[in-house]
């Protein structure tokens, strides 16, 4: 029996929800990165509660087989959510947990009411990218390190700035003396070419009956193109069901600009 997803809910003081809210974590994060949007969230909105969880290879979700692919993560998060005997009535993902969102939604129509894509790459193209990159970089460099400050020198002349190399250094974990990665490189580059060749703009253009598609765009991201926006506004002119909204900050847009996306999303959940 394959593994269940590591997780966590959040849940209002006292309340007991009547809706849940999934948030589907980036590539090399885990659930715990959105846990104070999401705690700000139930209390805004109590009748929510969120589940956070690690998707496949990331935090503590490891033990997962190939194919390392969206449609797996998909899978993964529905066998959670079985397990648990909670379904999710919206589904939020950041990036590549964007992509999965979409994949979850279009794969199980009729469940979800609203999905919500944080500054996600929709086009299908070759990989590229910072994300892309740092699978290369990684494997230059050594397979353990003293510290993770080490970490932080080893990524400054890569380009990587200090937070966020402290960021990734969260995925490093003391084996002995020293620490290693968590990661599996091997499957962060099989899912991150899945995410690159996964066409989602079917659902995008006509999303499931009952279901209303929101593409957040980072101002200061370069992640949904100019063509991609344009087509995602002539998309909600056309079926009334797929919206753009534009939000101050960059691509890392829960730590740029929390209280816009806690703003947004409390307000326009059913």
């Amino acid at each position: 029996m394959p593994p269940i997803l590591q997780h966590s809910r959040v849940i209002a003081s006292e309340a007991s929800p009547e809706r849940w809210l999934l948030i589907l974590h980036g590539i090399y994060g885990s659930g715990r990165n959105w846990r104070g949007i999401a705690r700000r969230l139930v209390e805004a909105r109590p009748e929510w509660g969120v589940i956070l969880p690690d998707l496949r290879l990331h935090g503590g979700s490891t033990g997962f087989d190939p194919p390392h692919t969206l449609q797996s993560a998909a899978a993964d998060v529905e066998a959670l959510l079985d397990d648990l005997g909670t379904p999710a009535q919206a589904v939020l993902g950041h990036s590549f947990g964007g992509k999965v969102a979409i994949v979850y939604a279009r794969d199980r129509p009729g469940g979800v009411a609203q999905v919500w894509v944080v500054d996600s790459t929709l086009e299908v193209r070759e990989p590229s990218g910072s994300a892309w990159d740092l699978v290369e970089t990684v494997g230059a460099l050594p397979e353990r390190f003293p510290s993770r400050d080490e970490l932080v020198v080893a990524l400054a002349p890569h380009g990587y700035s200090a937070p966020l190399a402290h960021w990734l250094g969260m995925n490093l974990e003391r084996d002995g003396d020293s620490f290693r990665w968590r990661l599996d490189w091997k499957g962060m580059e099989e899912l991150l070419r899945d995410y690159f060749k996964t066409e989602v703009w079917g659902a995008i253009e006509a999303p499931p009956e009952g279901t209303e598609m929101h593409v957040i765009r980072a101002t200061g991201s370069e992640s949904l193109s100019d063509v991609d926006a344009d087509r995602i506004e002539r998309a909600g002119a056309s079926n009334g069901s797929t919206f753009l909204h534009v939000v101050d900050g960059g691509h890392w847009i829960n730590l740029d600009n929390p209280d816009a996306i806690v703003a947004l999303v409390a307000k326009t959940l059913p």
